[in-house]
C-alpha cells in the first residue's frame, strides 16, 4: 500500500513540473524553442555626452555581467553568432555629479550614473523585440573618488541593470 501512494506522488509532481512548461527556479521563462542567446558588446558612447567621461573597460565589463546573469539564471547556451536570443546596446551616459550640499556650499555626496540603450531581439517570437534605456546610480561620500567607490559602484549598477533586462526579456516582471 505505502509503494502505490509512493508512485501515485512520484507521477503527480512529474505532472505537475511537466505542466509548468520550460520554466528555472530563478523566475525565467524561457519561450519554446529557445535554446541560444547572444550578448552583442555594449560600446561605451558615454564620452560623447557632456559631462560623462570615459572608464576603460567599462563597456567589456558589463557585456560580461550581462552574459554572467543569463547564464546563471538560465540553462541557454550563450552563442556569438544567430542566438536565438539578442541582446545589444550602448553605454550612453556615465557621469559623476554632486548631489547634496554642506553649509558651506560644497558637495557632500557625488552620484555615480549609468545609462544604457538596451535593444532586444527575439528570432523565435518577434513581437518580444524591444528597445528601452536603463539607467542606475551608486551614491558615495564626497570626500572619495570615484576609484576610491568603483568596484562596489560597479557591482550595484550592473547588478540592478542586469536584473532589470533580465526581468524584461526573460522574468516578464
Amino acid at each position: 500500500m505505502m509503494w502505490s501512494q509512493n508512485k501515485i506522488m512520484i507521477v503527480l509532481l512529474a505532472l505537475c513540473f511537466q505542466a509548468c512548461g520550460i520554466y528555472s527556479f530563478t523566475g525565467a521563462s524561457i519561450p519554446p524553442g529557445v535554446t541560444t542567446f547572444q550578448v552583442n558588446f555594449f560600446e561605451n558612447l558615454a564620452g560623447n555626452r557632456p559631462g560623462s567621461t570615459v572608464e576603460p573597460g567599462l563597456d567589456n565589463d558589463f557585456t560580461n555581467a550581462l552574459q554572467d546573469i543569463i547564464m546563471n539564471q538560465t540553462n541557454l547556451n550563450l552563442v556569438t553568432q544567430e542566438g536565438h536570443l539578442i541582446y545589444e546596446g550602448e553605454i550612453t551616459e556615465y557621469s559623476v555629479t554632486p548631489m547634496s550640499a554642506t553649509a558651506n556650499n560644497t558637495a557632500a555626496q557625488n552620484r555615480l550614473k549609468m545609462t544604457v540603450a538596451f535593444r532586444f531581439f527575439n528570432t523565435k517570437k518577434e513581437e518580444d523585440d524591444y528597445k528601452k534605456s536603463y539607467s542606475f546610480f551608486y551614491d558615495f561620500p564626497a570626500e572619495l573618488q570615484v576609484y576610491d567607490v568603483i568596484d562596489a559602484a560597479h557591482k550595484e549598477i550592473f547588478d540592478r541593470i542586469t536584473q532589470d533586462i533580465f526581468n524584461d526579456t526573460l522574468a516578464k516582471w
